[in-house]
């Protein structure tokens, strides 16, 4: 058995993982399956946003890796807990790393999606955010600054409404979940 990730290649976000067997894995190869052999086009990520309602955040799979990595049971139940670190030649490392958990601190407001971490990062740190708006999803990119806590993406949004929002800064835990907007 081998564990398979599909994770964000600009963050290193583990956003899907499987166990595989079979002649298909790619173990001792080195070669892990491709990622539209997995997800297709793009992996839907859900969240409900109560009511019976549900909000998909499609991850593309451009934006998207795959990755044979050691075994790491808990990436199955948890994977935005852990990340992908890849060597100066672009490569994958076998280990998962376990990421930085970090408070409930993501506020959606009409203008804007800001996120703050527990401590300043020491470089700027890519984030990357998806955010549900009925029929369309907003993608949000930029990044923390150095020595800062904290980055404000634009968005435009109606006050009072609920959405689905993932977001992936690149060394913490990524977050989905069900925001409202203040």
């Amino acid at each position: 058995m081998a564990l398979t990730v599909v994770y964000a290649a600009d963050t290193g976000h583990v956003v899907g993982a499987l166990a595989l067997t079979g002649a298909s894995t790619g173990v001792g190869s080195g070669a892990p399956p491709e990622v539209a052999d997995l997800v297709g086009t793009a992996l839907p990520l859900r969240v409900s946003l109560g009511d019976g309602r549900m909000a998909t955040l499609p991850l593309s799979a451009r934006e998207l890796a795959v990755a044979s990595v050691d075994d790491e049971p808990a990436a199955l139940a948890e994977p935005l807990a852990f990340g992908v670190e890849v060597t100066t030649d672009g490569k994958p490392k076998p280990a998962l790393v376990r990421l930085a958990s970090w408070p409930d601190n993501i506020a959606l407001a009409t203008d804007g999606l800001t996120l703050t971490v527990k401590v300043a990062v020491a470089r700027p740190t890519p984030v990357v955010a998806l955010v549900s708006d009925e029929q369309n999803t907003h993608v949000l990119a930029g990044e923390i600054p150095a020595q800062q806590t904290q980055v404000t993406l634009p968005v435009t949004l109606v006050a009072g409404s609920e959405h689905g929002v993932l977001v992936l800064a690149a060394g913490w835990a990524g977050q989905l979940r069900t925001e409202k907007v203040t």
